[in-house]
């Protein structure tokens, strides 16, 4: 006999999204049920963000120790132990997973089921033998990584961001075929630590972000020897002689073939939508995910979505973002609305890179817009911690308002935090101006390029004058 259980709010996904749903709406009173077929946490905590930082910053540690330019050159008696490595990135997972764990949700007061779940219809969807009707349900599946149709690829092993943490051996020779930000910081990662790496890339290498910044990464890429092939058009895969995998593509129709030890797929992610029996609850959606309104309502008002399943930006902090309007709707029947115009996104290379609001390329479609730039070469703090490459990027309007920001350097995830804010509050670069900011900082950047852009009126031939003035005046 199937169990039926009556409850509030069914969420189902336990990634961050669903998580932060289902606990915030159980400490409010609400009766939550959880239904989660894989680990808890998702794909952030188990194959994406988390184990992706441990490595990058076990990686930069070692490349650091190695190339770090207070001494003559680099130290070569400094191994990497790669099984170590793994190891901290499988403790720090575990360490998180606690937070996220069955056993401190249901202290919450959330009922988690581990099942796969499926729509019966409109009011009720069956997870093993429950039954669960709700007043209202949240779709929060989020994405997997999705791998290109390529010819012969089925006969060669690769990985993907859900398998290379498993790796028990540095790669020889890694070829990452994608250069999105997944591609792009498993990829050094693994050059930092050893590995030869080739990037193989049908377009152009982080399209979404600013192109001046990208080629900074690019430039700091070529000297840690990784190469970069953009505008392929891959043809065929196979194994080689030794055991290896050959890749026969195209580049601006030159033939080329690359031969590497490992293969990393990250082509992109797709949002998980098949095997919900979505059409039985009257659910628009499609391979880019569930249609939502602004309310993150699916075409049936009682079910919504969050997170990567709704497809616009597959971010663990869009997701998050996304359970806070949802809580809103459903419980304090507020007219909460999702607003994009402050959607920061990082890229954890070396250097980083982070960006929010509007692009330089597309301010350079309007008049009204200006771009200033500062240089981390002319900050104090860069210039003693030997972290000179990168610059600051500032888009806003001709009386100063913030429209956007790209920042590549040392911290950058870090010290986008206040333009996102100033971008959300509609504020002026003044803002920055009048700030008092601890010396030396890198925050420092900020301030400085803000006063860039007043410079040329502070010390224009007019206000000279308007000085002579007030000085004759004793």
């Amino acid at each position: 006999m199937s169990k039926v259980i009556q409850c509030d709010i069914a969420i189902i996904g336990g990634g961050a999204g669903g998580l932060s749903l289902a606990a915030g709406a159980a400490q409010l009173g609400a009766k939550v049920v959880l239904i989660e077929s894989g680990k808890m946490g998702g794909d952030c905590l188990n194959y994406g963000c988390v184990p992706s930082k441990a490595l990058l910053s076990a990686a930069k540690s070692f490349y650091h120790a190695k190339h770090r330019n207070y001494f003559d050159g680099p130290i070569e008696n400094v191994n990497i132990d790669f099984p170590k490595v793994m190891q901290h990135v499988k403790h720090v997972i575990a360490t998180i997973a606690e937070h996220d764990s069955v056993a401190r949700f249901e202290s919450l007061g959330v009922q988690v089921i581990q099942a796969s779940a499926q729509f019966v219809d409109s009011t009720t969807i069956q997870a093993d033998d429950y039954t669960i009707k709700a007043k209202r349900f949240v779709i929060a599946t989020g994405s997997s990584p999705f791998v290109s149709p390529i010819a012969g690829l089925e006969r060669v092993p690769f990985e993907t961001n859900e398998t290379i943490f498993n790796l028990k051996h540095l790669p020889e020779h890694l070829i990452v075929i994608g250069g999105g930000p997944i591609g792009c910081e498993l990829a050094q990662a693994f050059a930092m630590m050893g590995s030869r790496v080739t990037i193989l890339e049908a377009f152009k290498i982080l399209p979404k972000d600013d192109v001046d910044c990208v080629e900074i990464l690019i430039g700091q890429f070529e000297l840690m020897k990784i190469a970069i092939h953009e505008e392929i058009t891959l043809q065929e895969i196979k194994k080689s002689p030794d055991g290896g995998i050959t890749i026969q593509c195209e580049q601006h129709k030159k033939p080329m073939e690359i031969t590497g030890s490992h293969l990393l797929i990250a082509t992109g992610r797709r949002a998980n939508v098949a095997n919900l029996n979505l059409e039985r609850a009257n659910i628009a959606y499609s391979n880019k995910g569930i249609q939502v309104d602004r309310q993150l309502r699916s075409t049936n008002k009682k079910i919504y979505a969050i997170g990567d399943v709704t497809g616009p930006f597959q971010f663990t902090h869009i997701a998050n973002y996304h359970a806070g309007i949802v809580l809103r709707n459903i419980l304090f029947r507020l007219p909460a609305k999702v607003d994009y115009q402050a959607v920061p996104w990082v890229t954890y290379t070396e250097p980083e890179m982070a960006h929010v609001g509007i692009l330089a390329a597309d301010a350079l479609k309007d008049p009204n817009t200006q771009i200033t730039e500062g240089m981390f070469l002319d900050n104090d703090r860069a210039q003693a911690e030997c972290k000179t490459q990168g610059k600051i990027k500032v888009i806003s309007d001709k009386k100063g308002r913030i429209l956007g920001a790209t920042i590549v350097g040392a911290e950058a995830g870090e010290l986008i935090l206040p333009w996102v804010m100033a971008i959300r509050e509609k504020k002026t670069l003044r803002s920055f101006t009048d700030l008092i900011v601890p010396y030396p900082t890198l925050g420092e950047i900020s301030k400085r390029v803000a006063g860039q852009f007043y410079t040329p009126k502070l010390f224009s031939n007019t206000m000279r004058l308007l000085v002579r003035l007030f000085l004759k005046l004793g």
